[in-house]
This record gives C-alpha cells, structure tokens and sequence, in this order.
C-alpha cells in the first residue's frame, strides 16, 4: 500500500483521512435529515390561527404577521451580511481588504441605532392599540342580534358550559349563532387552565374564585376545535370540546335538542360530574343550573385553591 507512506511535509493521520468521509458531511447529512422529517411532520398540521373565522381571530392573525415582518427586518438583514462577510473574507480570497484599523462610521452607526428604534416604538404602538382592541372583556357588537351569555367551567378534565338564558347545560361541545355576539364567563372547579378556541379568539385562563371573560363573534358557520392550552395533569391531552357555529335555525333547534334530554344539572349530578377525574364524551343537561358559575367562584373566595395530588 504505496499511498500509505509517509511523504514528506505530511502525516500519516492527513493520509488516512483523504480515505474517510468526512465528520462534517455526516453531520450535516443528519443535520438535514432531521429538518426534513421535522418539514415532513408539519406539512399535516392545520395552521388553525392563520386561517380565522372571527374578526377577533382575524386581527390577532394581522398581529403576528405585522410583528413578525418587523423583527424580520433586524433578522434577515443580519443573517444574510454575516453570510455574506464570512463568504467574502474566508482566507482564501486575495481580493478581501481586510481593514484591522477601522473603528468607526458614522453612516454605520445612524443605520444600527435608528432602525432598531424605530421597530421597537412601532411594536409599542401596535401592542398599546391592540390590547386594548382585542381586550377579551371588551363587548362586541354584531348585527343589532343580543349577546349571548354562556357560562364556562374547567373540570378535571373536560368541560361544562351551562346556558343560563337557554336553561340548558353542556359538556364538551358549545354553540352558537354566526355573526352573533358571544360572551364567555369562565371559572375552574380545579387547577388553573386555559380556554382556547384557536380559529375564533385567543385564549383565556380559567381560575377557581375567579371569572375571567372572553368574547367572539363566528363569522361563518362550522365546527371548531376547542382545548386547553396550560397543563392541568393527567388527562390535560383529551381536554378537548366542539365550538359549532351554526344558524340561528340551527342553533334553535339545537338547543331545543338539549332542553328534550331530561337530565338535570343539579348539586347531585354536578358533583358526580366533578369526580369524575377523566375526559368525557359529551353529555346534554335540561335544566342547567343558571347560578352554577357564581356558586363555584363564592366557593372558593374564603377557601383554599384546589390541586392535584403531586402537583
């Protein structure tokens, strides 16, 4: 094996390498093969914020993007020059003119103060107008059609609507008129979560001894995908519920379906509800205890917060 000995001005080690494949090549083939399986993964993903069908959900799309636009301004300008200068003064390019004396430049120093400035006061004023234009507790206002009043409860690990105007109580699925105002008054009766309803509104946190708010208006009909978006324990994965978006038809005939279950939500059939640690289907109740969402918060105003044993 002539190739194998040693030349002058080269080490045996440099030799067995030019027969190797590289450590670098390898980890950059996983490397992409990684960011493949990871592109692969995503492409199956339903981008439920980016495609709203609500005005809530539709200003809170044109958020993300006007933020994300911006700081791509210092981003991409940033990755795209640090290419570019390792690209051009790598040590083999004779053409580079290395400057190891400069310092200073004024048209420099104008350009990196001023633009990050004027991103960042523009991002306050976009945060300052939209906090309060997409404050959850705001009322909206539909097409002169009355706001309607649904109570929320967060449950180990489901969750209880209850229609105090309908008289009429759900779990795991909610509905609604399109183009109708909603006002969601939200409790827990456990830990604390977190109400979402990506396609409609942002999310809300749901407190024992508290009631928080969050209202929306479905401009379309259809079914959404509900869940809690903070860790609650064991069964937080399957915490899940149906908004539908309906027509006021529809929504009456709904509700008429609800009323004909003849299963009341009293103290007796709540508690049963309540200990019962798991995901639920869902389930109808006729009556439905309007004075539920007052009761659980006075519950909990002088009495310890609930918790999971080992949280």
């Amino acid at each position: 094996m002539s190739y194998l000995k040693h030349r002058p001005g080269k080490s045996v080690a440099s030799v067995f390498r030019r027969f190797t494949p590289g450590k670098s090549r390898l980890a950059r083939l996983r490397s992409a093969s990684v960011v493949l399986g990871f592109a692969l993964l995503l492409a199956g993903c339903r981008f439920v914020v980016l495609d709203p069908s609500g005005p809530i959900a539709a200003k809170e799309k044109q958020l993300i993007l006007i933020s994300t636009a911006l700081m791509l301004l210092v981003v991409l300008p940033v990755i795209i020059l640090t290419l570019i200068f390792a690209f051009w003064y790598r040590a083999s390019n004779t053409r580079a003119n290395a400057m190891p004396t400069w310092a200073h430049s004024n048209a420099i120093e104008v350009v990196v103060w001023t633009v990050p400035l004027l991103i960042v006061i523009t991002l306050g004023w976009l945060a300052w107008t939209t906090t309060h234009a997409l404050d959850p507790y705001r009322p909206l206002e539909g097409n002169g059609t009355p706001t309607l009043e649904i109570d929320v409860v967060a449950l180990d690990w489901k969750w209880l609507f209850v229609y105090p105007g309908e008289n009429i109580a759900t779990v795991n699925e909610v509905a609604f008129p399109v183009d109708t105002p909603v006002r969601f008054q939200i409790t827990s009766d456990t830990v604390m979560n977190s109400f979402f309803i990506p396609g409609l509104a942002g999310q809300i946190y749901a407190m024992a001894g508290m009631r928080t708010e969050l209202s929306l208006i479905a401009n379309k009909p259809g079914t959404f995908g509900g869940l809690s978006a903070n860790y609650s324990g064991a069964g937080f994965s399957g915490m899940r519920f149906k908004a539908l978006a309906m027509s006021p038809g529809d929504f009456d005939a709904w509700t008429r379906k609800v009323a004909a279950s003849g299963r009341p939500l009293d103290t007796a059939a709540f508690d049963d509800l309540a200990k019962d640690k798991s995901n639920s289907p869902v389930v109808y109740y006729a009556p439905g205890n309007p004075g539920l969402l007052q009761g659980l918060i006075n519950k909990y105003r002088h009495a310890p917060p609930p918790a999971h044993a080992g949280h």
